[in-house]
């Protein structure tokens, strides 16, 4: 899923991979009186951009698989990913004339924000999906609500644990031990390959919680915020790529095909789609895609690149979504930001 990032200015979002890129630019526009979320005739203006949106965040862990089964490092997978997303978003800022920020302030924290959001799950994810199936990987992205509600918990003062919301946290959780099928045993590849997917998605929690904090009132439009944002964690795995990483090899049309498209449109263009959708229909509706990605990783896993889905699959992935909705309920007024996938972006993801 895309690796989304959270511009948001007084209002935080939920949504899924590697999740959200909301804005403080326009409020939504035909909003129901009262509401604060447009009313239901507006569906027709934001519905496609939020079923592309889906699709493309939901899509990205089949585009990691592709990539690493042609026998592309983990390390490469997020280079080329980040390197295609910001070189899409710089190409939105000049056609939008929108200058990059200068302030040092909002480049240091956006340094942070790429490492937790963008550079290490991205890497992670494409790791975990050596070991295991995009589908399973899909459903792991969407414990990232569940993780970033234990940061903000953590590091947000206004924030408070109830008891409906612990008793989200544990029902999704178990869903987690679920799809992993813990009654067979937690050895091999399997235990591998999740834990290296729940690492990325608890990245975009403290991600997600650490933007809040500090880097959601920076001044800047989204695009340039989001180019800025990529283009540290396209600098950050130059680095430790060239460190750490062997030469990188030509995986073949299809996975190369793979690579772009995950970069600029599951990294890229996911952000601005993801944007219309909040700028058009609101947060709320805007954070739901948490429940939609997986419905598409787990179609697109099963039946392009005829991954196995078993019962506890279907099972698991109910209660972390179960254990989701019901943190929400027992939240405060403010609801907590979240990814995903792939996505992001966005996957985000992731």
């Amino acid at each position: 899923m895309a690796g989304p990032t959270d511009h948001t200015t007084g209002t935080t979002t939920n949504a899924t991979t590697s999740t959200t890129a909301p804005t403080s630019a326009a409020a939504p526009t035909g909003t129901a009186p009262g509401s604060g979320e447009p009313a239901r005739a507006d569906a027709a203006r934001w519905l496609p951009s939020f079923i592309v949106l889906s699709a493309l965040w939901g899509s990205s862990f089949a585009l990691i698989k592709v990539a690493v089964d042609a026998g592309t490092a983990p390390l490469w997978v997020a280079l080329w990913r980040c390197l295609f997303g910001a070189l899409a978003l710089l190409v939105v800022c000049a056609v939008q004339r929108t200058p990059l920020p200068r302030e040092p302030a909002t480049w240091g924290h956006a340094l942070v924000v790429a490492a937790l959001l963008n550079a290490a799950p991205f890497a992670l994810f494409a790791y975990g999906e050596q070991h295991v199936d995009s589908v399973l990987a899909g459903i792991f992205n969407a414990t990232t609500p569940l993780l970033t509600l234990v940061f903000v918990l953590a590091i947000v003062a206004d924030e408070k644990l109830t008891a409906t919301r612990t008793a989200g946290l544990f029902l999704g959780f178990a869903g987690v031990l679920v799809v992993l099928g813990v009654w067979r045993g937690l050895v091999g590849g399997t235990l591998v390959g999740g834990l290296a997917c729940l690492g990325a998605t608890a990245c975009y929690g403290a991600g997600f919680a650490y933007t809040r904090r500090f880097f959601s009132h920076r001044e800047g439009g989204v695009a340039a915020l989001s180019a800025v944002q990529i283009g540290c964690a396209t600098l950050e795995l130059a680095v430790l790529t060239a460190v750490t990483a062997t030469a990188p090899n030509w995986p073949g049309w299809g996975a190369a095909v793979a690579l772009v498209v995950l970069g600029v449109l599951g990294t890229g263009f996911a952000y601005i789609l993801n944007l219309n959708v909040i700028r058009q229909a609101g947060p709320t509706i805007a954070s739901t895609v948490t429940y939609v990605v997986p419905l598409w990783s787990t179609a697109i896993g099963a039946f392009l690149l005829s991954e196995p889905v078993s019962w506890n699959t279907f099972a698991g992935a109910a209660l972390v979504i179960a254990g989701i909705l019901v943190t929400r309920l027992g939240g405060a007024k403010k609801p907590v930001p979240a990814a995903p996938a792939a996505p992001t972006p966005q996957p985000a993801a992731d």
